[in-house]
């Protein structure tokens, strides 16, 4: 498994997450299967959300690994706060009383990160920084970020936060690529160049942000997996499973090592419930595709190089 420093940060983190959206769709032992078979794997970095499940992921999770202090030592928890039902609210009052939710179903002192989960229009960004000097001062959470944020965004925030945003999660798979395709086909009168995310890939390096990839299979807005699915992408299907062979790993690593190739210190979230399909994308955490490799899976996607 692929550990970094996440910049910004004194956290030392797998560059693969266990993501708990669909916990709730497990047992307690089957929950505390899958966690544990994570950790095995060297995941030490778990995503939740305090919208997953109506905070029963959050509650599970702690309940199926039994949390205590031996074992939180081992693990770099996230959580995500702000999405109501119909809105979004990045006020003082409900960050704070969010959080206080997500530790308390977590059974923890502390997160190590929490982040904003979708854009405010409403946004007072005094507030959120308020909110978060309250929430860092009492040491209920250390690092802060945001998710699905863009650049200019990010950059409002940031003039009014003194902690630096050291995350943005954003959805992001060989077959969901807007934050590459404007960059590749910069300057052509195609709907490829069309700029969807503000130049979010080259942002987040320059200002060492870590992306954190999420629906790493998907395609669109839970579009359905790509893998398998040969109706929709043949070619592609065909050029992972050529590497499949050639690395001696599942289709499964060759769409995570698509990803980990990309030099923007990345996370993979993995969100699948099957302790297979888990280590199998664990198996992508190191494997590094050639360029060649790499451009030929982005084409065989559909997207055209110039």
């Amino acid at each position: 498994m692929k550990m970094f420093t996440m910049p910004g940060t004194d956290l030392q983190v797998s560059n693969i997450v266990m993501g708990c959206m669909r916990l709730t769709s497990l047992d307690e032992a089957g929950a505390e299967k899958l966690i544990r078979t994570a950790m095995e794997e060297g995941i030490n970095f778990f995503d939740h959300a305090d919208i997953y499940g109506g905070g029963e992921c959050e509650r599970l999770f702690s309940r199926a690994i039994g949390m205590n202090p031996a074992i939180r030592e081992k693990m770099v928890l996230q959580s995500k706060c702000c999405i109501r039902k119909g809105w979004y609210d990045f006020s003082k009052e409900y960050i704070l009383e969010s959080v206080d939710g997500i530790l308390s179903r977590l059974n923890t002192d502390y997160l190590d990160l929490l982040l904003l989960h979708r854009p405010d229009v409403l946004m007072e960004p005094e507030e959120v920084a308020e909110a978060f000097e309250t929430l860092h001062a009492s040491g209920k959470v250390r690092y802060f970020g945001v998710s699905n944020q863009n650049p200019m965004q990010i950059e409002l925030l940031q003039k009014f936060v003194g902690h630096k945003l050291v995350a943005n999660q954003l959805q992001f798979s060989v077959v969901h690529t807007p934050m590459v395709d404007s960059g590749i086909a910069a300057n052509m009168a195609i709907d490829q160049s069309v700029d969807r995310t503000g130049s979010v890939l080259e942002y987040s390096r320059l200002r060492d942000m870590t992306i954190q990839a999420w629906s790493p299979f998907q395609q669109g807005f839970f579009g359905g997996p790509y893998l398998g699915d040969t109706e929709r992408f043949p070619k592609l299907n065909e050029v992972t499973n050529r590497l499949a062979e050639k690395y001696g790993v599942t289709n499964t690593a060759i769409a995570v090592a698509w990803l980990t190739r990309i030099p923007a210190s990345i996370q993979v979230i993995l969100g699948t419930t099957k302790t297979t399909r888990l280590k199998d994308g664990c198996a992508g955490s190191e494997l590094r595709l050639t360029r060649q490799e790499w451009y030929e899976m982005y084409q065989a996607a559909g997207n055209m190089l110039p």
